[in-house]
């Protein structure tokens, strides 16, 4: 790091230590607060020429300086110099949600009844103070430390959105290909009801170990994923409780009007009932009553976990260009035959119907995921 940048975040009181991270964006570096020895970690970002990247800089600033919760990582202190930008935040050294899963060996339904119970409220918090965070995603959930008393939390609020008097709805492309809601992906005007979506996503993840849409390619995937297609497939979801796909398909209704609403998921009786109010203990802890998915040989959240790792480093490009160049490759192919939709899954259709969540494939691994 540049004796200036040291400058800088030493004129703040804090002492620089060693790196922790670098990428486009720019580092991460270790510091403390001389004050009371406080250790936090410091994303140093480069200004940018463009104004309006520039703006959401102002932006990610503006929104982690208004919210405090306990389950959203904590910013001490945001500033800028002439060419930086500087985020100190609260030091998450437990590392990623998928890898904690995995290190520990142990995942239940309990389990993930109280992280989502947590995430959940820090959301509906969020969406309180008018932020939506449009960029949910495994990687985002970070655990505070690496005890059996880790919290998971929220963070990366860098595609955020902060609703005022002359926004009524967000209109922006972006997001994570795989987590993206329908209406993103259509390009339409969307709200609050887009950070449902993705964390349903990742409950379904969480519960069976791959991801509920998929796709060769970026079309396949945005397609399935604006038709709403994924089923509860044989044998992963069979040790899931019936309340628990009945939350996850609240979550993923195409129609964001029909989408459950956070108030309501916190009411579901997955969460509200007298044996998940039991469970509200520290995130990950352990639940030696309850069957361990991650050793039901049928929980590949491993290889999902570096799939979707390898997929986030392959991905430079944004949702927009990503959706322009589908938009732009569906124009030019010739036209075929309509694909036969008989059997294609669409959440909060009737069971049994065409289009109806599948519970029963027959034994089949119908999916196309990591492991299929």
């Amino acid at each position: 790091m540049g004796k200036q940048e040291t400058k800088e975040i030493e004129s703040q009181g804090w002492s620089v230590g060693k790196v922790l991270g670098q990428g486009a964006f720019g580092k991460v570096m270790l510091v403390t607060r001389n004050s009371d020895k406080q250790q936090a970690a410091v994303k140093i970002v480069k200004k940018p020429n463009s104004m309006s990247k520039m703006e959401l800089v102002k932006t990610e600033a503006k929104i982690l300086k208004s919210i405090q919760h306990p389950y959203i990582v904590l910013c001490f202190d945001a500033f800028e110099t002439t060419d930086n930008v500087y985020f100190v935040m609260e030091l998450m050294s437990g590392g990623e949600l998928f890898d904690r899963i995995v290190q520990l060996g142990m995942f239940t339904e309990k389990m993930a009844q109280d992280v989502t119970y947590k995430l959940l409220g820090a959301l509906q918090y969020m969406h309180d103070q008018n932020v939506c965070h449009r960029d949910l995603k495994p990687e985002n959930m970070l655990l505070s430390d690496k005890t059996a008393s880790a919290e998971v939390k929220i963070t990366d609020f860098g595609l955020s959105k902060m609703y005022d008097e002359q926004t009524t709805v967000m209109k922006t492309a972006c997001g994570t290909p795989g987590y993206c809601a329908p209406e993103v992906l259509a390009m339409a005007p969307y709200d609050f009801q887009v950070d449902v979506w993705s964390y349903g996503v990742i409950l379904y993840i969480l519960l069976c170990g791959f991801p509920p849409f998929y796709g060769d390619n970026d079309a396949q995937l945005f397609k399935k994923v604006k038709a709403g297609a994924y089923k509860f497939i044989k044998p992963y979801w069979d040790p899931i409780s019936a309340e628990a796909k009945d939350f996850v398909s609240k979550t993923l209704i195409v129609d964001p009007r029909q989408r459950a609403k956070i108030p309501d998921l916190l009411k579901h009786p997955w969460l509200a009932g007298e044996a998940a109010k039991k469970a509200r203990r520290t995130s990950l802890a352990p639940d030696p009553e309850g069957v361990n998915l991650a050793k039901q040989g049928s929980y590949p959240i491993q290889e999902t976990a570096k799939k979707l790792a390898k997929n986030a480093r392959l991905k430079k490009a944004g949702i927009a260009i990503l959706l322009a160049n589908v938009n732009k490759a569906n124009t030019m192919e010739n036209a075929g035959p309509p694909e036969d939709q008989s059997s294609v899954p669409v959440a909060g259709s009737t069971p049994g119907s065409p289009g109806s969540i599948d519970v029963d494939v027959k034994g089949e691994r119908a999916c196309q995921c990591v492991v299929c």
